[in-house]
């Protein structure tokens, strides 16, 4: 029962980040380039992505750097307080994207050791920092992600009439 969970919970994460791959890419470079919103977002889904997977949250360390900025020094377009240090090109954001979703596999995978499914992904000892079992944190990735790619292919729908193909699941066996 545990594998069949597993392989469901990974098939239907997979294609969430399948599906940022694929708008990502199928994004062209001078719209990447000229619309800071889309890059942003793109930029913020797949740092989030690695670090809701980063079980402790402490150990997490971006293959691309960030920094923290208050709303006063924040770039127009930016989403959130966690600013790239620079305009990284699609193939940077896409290499970082391949890495982490084997991250997130791995994690999924981790799930049938015993051990593991009593961590938690515990940020802090704050009223407002999260503090969420190994299975929610895995579960909110996958919504966060999908949130994410929903508004990308909005945008290059609207602005550039493209369509991406729902991906329905991976095939890949845990």
């Amino acid at each position: 029962m545990i594998h069949q969970l597993q392989q469901s919970l990974w098939q239907q994460f997979g294609a969430a980040i399948d599906m940022l791959r694929n708008v990502i890419s199928t994004c062209p470079n001078d719209y990447l380039a000229s619309n800071k919103r889309f890059y942003y977002l793109a930029a913020h889904s797949i740092f989030f992505l690695d670090y809701y997977s980063s079980i402790p949250p402490a150990s997490f360390s971006p293959a691309l750097s960030f920094t923290h900025q208050p709303p006063e020094q924040r770039p127009a377009g930016s989403v959130g307080d966690l600013v790239p240090d620079e305009i990284y090109s699609k193939e940077s954001l896409l290499g970082y994207l391949d890495s982490t979703r084997m991250k997130c596999k791995e994690l999924v995978e981790s799930l049938s050791v015993a051990d593991n499914i009593n961590l938690r992904f515990k940020e802090g000892d704050e009223e407002d920092d999260m503090d969420y079992s190994i299975v929610e944190i895995v579960l909110y990735n996958l919504r966060h992600t999908q949130h994410h790619v929903g508004q990308l292919n909005l945008m290059i729908r609207q602005d550039l009439d493209k369509h991406m193909d729902w991906a329905f699941r991976v095939d890949e066996v845990l």
